[in-house]
């Protein structure tokens, strides 16, 4: 059974940084790309980041380019979402998903989010 537990949101600053991890279990993470997405508040969910499975290819929605990195650590079965120059319209509900395939917006296991408020 997939389970994928976020951590690490919370408030920040305009500006600020946060570090976003997700821990994984139930399959064989090394094996599967994993994306990062996000839903804001009234809107519908939305693709941020992706990285396949060595980790030595990622690729990140145009609204966080140059702001975002994502990485693994497949020793560790967990993916982070290292968030800097933090903007509010960043502000959502974001989850870690499983990537079935090789289009990383299309997941087939995620979590429950963790949320993230930018906000002074």
């Amino acid at each position: 059974q997939v389970q994928l537990v976020e951590s690490g949101g919370g408030l920040a600053q305009p500006g600020g940084s946060l570090r976003l991890s997700c821990a994984a279990s139930g399959f064989t993470f090394s094996s599967y790309a994993i994306s990062w997405a996000r839903q804001a508040p009234g809107k519908g969910l939305e693709w941020v980041s992706g990285i396949y499975s060595d980790g030595s290819d990622t690729e990140y929605a145009d609204s966080v380019k140059g702001r975002f990195t994502i990485s693994r650590d497949n020793a560790k079965n967990t993916l982070y979402l290292q968030m800097n120059s933090l903007k509010p319209e960043d502000t959502a509900l974001y989850y870690c998903a499983k990537v079935p395939g090789k289009r990383l917006w299309i997941y087939d296991g995620w979590g429950q989010g963790t949320q993230v408020t930018v906000s002074s």
